[in-house]
């Protein structure tokens, strides 16, 4: 599958890159790459990342291309081959979900290690971590790692003991929930939400000069605190913080805070207007006075964020 001629994929690196979204000269680039120590694998998952689905190639200098998929949890293959152009293109196949993309190729299984036995959560445990995770999935920002690491550490010291929620217990119960959102996603279509029209006009701000970042920190403080390390000589800033996500996502439109790098209130004012400006056209309203100490509301607002990875 493609979006705008991007792969919908992200591709993970043996050096800690990854790259998401991607167009298939990137990725056979990237398969060229790899080979030197340090660099010698990469990682692909689709966008939405689906549990038991990825591909993987390995390559070092001198040596073949070890290419395998995985498409369900005991239904993993792999095979051997020289020419990074071919396995280029089998990895774009298969990002791009064609039918018969693995043909004219020796596939052999891959043995898996049998289905860990996994003991029920207590009732009144699973439903508190269900709870928050399905908020969470809502608000479509984390991946399933990082929601299995929020669902271990939820209730972590509190009345159920030191760690009621085990890292394979935490792992299942995303994994059940992250494929009911994804469910739930298909009834949307390929129809464009606000969370798709929000990214939009946060890109278009991001190339013109003004850093705009989504989810970014806890609160309003961390943000403006940590702001200035995503400066990459932009003028100004906007972003909105998690807890602010959580509001959208409940319901109740989204505060977006900014300002300019200069710290003066005229820069900031200007850089309020240019982001109300953004929003003109996108099929998002904006409600803001021209107070550089208010922060500009986008409302109403009807939450449906894609997950990804």
């Amino acid at each position: 599958m493609e979006i705008d001629g991007d792969l919908a994929i992200r591709v993970e690196t043996e050096n800690w890159q990854t790259h998401t979204r991607i167009r298939a000269a990137e990725l056979r680039e990237l398969v060229l790459r790899i080979g030197r120590a340090g660099d010698r694998f990469l990682v692909v998952q689709r966008i939405p990342d689906v549990p038991d689905v990825f591909a993987q190639v390995w390559h070092e200098e001198g040596g073949g291309y070890r290419l395998e998929h995985r498409s369900a949890a005991d239904a993993f293959f792999g095979t051997d081959l020289d020419d990074p152009h071919r396995v280029a293109a089998l990895l774009t196949g298969w990002a791009r979900q064609e039918p018969g993309w693995d043909a004219g190729v020796a596939w052999e299984p891959i043995p898996v290690p049998p289905h860990e036995e996994v003991p029920d959560l207590p009732d009144e445990v699973r439903e508190q971590v269900e709870r928050r995770v399905r908020e969470l999935l809502r608000c479509g920002y984390d991946s399933r790692r990082t929601l299995s690491e929020i669902a271990e550490d939820y209730l972590v010291g509190g009345e159920y003991g030191a760690r009621p929620v085990s890292p394979a217990q935490a792992r299942q119960l995303v994994d059940r929930l992250w494929l009911e959102r994804l469910a739930e996603q298909e009834s949307w279509g390929e129809e464009t939400t606000d969370p798709d029209r929000l990214t939009r006009v946060f890109r278009a701000l991001d190339a013109a000069g003004v850093t705009a970042r989504e989810n970014f920190t806890c609160c309003r403080g961390c943000g403006t605190a940590e702001i200035g390390a995503e400066r990459k000589g932009a003028r100004g800033f906007v972003f909105f913080h998690r807890q602010s996500t959580e509001a959208a996502a409940e319901g109740h439109g989204l505060m977006l805070h900014y300002g300019g790098f200069d710290g003066s209130e005229e820069t900031t004012t200007a850089v309020g207007h240019e982001v109300v400006a953004a929003f003109a056209g996108s099929g998002l309203r904006t409600e803001w006075d021209g107070d550089p100490g208010r922060a500009i509301t986008v409302a109403p607002l009807d939450w449906r964020r894609r997950l990804e990875g």
